[in-house]
């Protein structure tokens, strides 16, 4: 099956999608039902383990919107056990350097391109019904690599990151950079926003897509004026919490 993700990203403006802690393949049902362009599970933050998160995989492919998958931190185990699922992408948090870079392609390619571990009695592989040497020329063709720039070094040491073969998304995580600027949680603060169009410029010099995290539609909106083609928007739990407290609170209005 193709890449969902990629072709949008070479045919739309922008894409976006959630990401989502709840082990729920319902949960990712409704967020293809309800338009967004993937999903992204996250094992990082919350109680998502890998077994759950194959049936979300196997969820957001049937609602026709990509699966990524954000692991815990950069270790080729993970990477591996996220690709063999059958996940779009594989995200990697906390890229602080070249080197970092080249340990996320190297697991999550196949030789000649890297060293990712072979086994083709897997999901991704269609559970050897995909014929081996086709599997592994589409894994590496097709499965996207995406690493966050979230802290004062990785922007230190972006161009030498760019120069790294295989990255399909570079992903500035707003909070963790804002931290590491020290101005916790204040991701419109004007050095943080700096920052931020600092790596949009360098990466798109390098033909590099960029994404980035939003809590809302008109920040959203605006990083992709500025060039950001991958926005994540906002949390599962968070979207369920909004519209629950809008519509309790629309009952209370009426009341009055």
């Amino acid at each position: 099956m193709a890449n969902i993700l990629k072709e949008k990203l070479s045919t739309e403006k922008f894409v976006v999608g959630p990401f989502l802690k709840l082990p729920s393949p319902a949960v990712v049902e409704i967020m293809g039902l309800a338009g967004f362009d993937f999903v992204i599970i996250d094992c990082e933050h919350g109680p998502l383990n890998v077994l759950a998160a194959e049936d979300m995989v196997r969820a957001a492919h049937l609602s026709g919107i990509a699966a990524v998958m954000r692991i815990t931190e950069n270790n080729p185990a993970m990477i591996s056990r996220a690709l063999d699922i059958g996940v779009d992408a594989v995200q990697v948090p906390q890229v602080s350097a070249r080197a970092d870079a080249e340990k996320v392609v190297k697991a999550a390619k196949f030789s000649p391109a890297g060293e990712r571990g072979v086994c083709r009695f897997v999901r991704a592989s269609g559970y050897t019904s995909i014929e081996k040497s086709e599997y592994f020329q589409r894994a590496n063709r097709d499965t996207m690599v995406i690493i966050h720039i979230e802290g004062q070094d990785g922007i230190n040491n972006l161009d030498e990151i760019l120069q790294v073969e295989g990255i399909d998304i570079v992903f500035i995580g707003p909070y963790d950079l804002s931290q590491s600027l020290g101005l916790p949680g204040q991701v419109d603060h004007p050095d943080v926003e700096k920052k931020m169009l600092e790596v949009i410029e360098k990466a798109a010099g390098k033909g590099k897509c960029v994404g980035t995290f939003v809590d809302d539609i008109s920040t959203g909106y605006k990083w992709a004026k500025l060039g950001v083609q991958y926005i994540s928007y906002s949390v599962d739990v968070g979207i369920i919490y909004e519209a629950c407290k809008r519509t309790v609170e629309g009952f209370h209005k009426t009341e009055q």
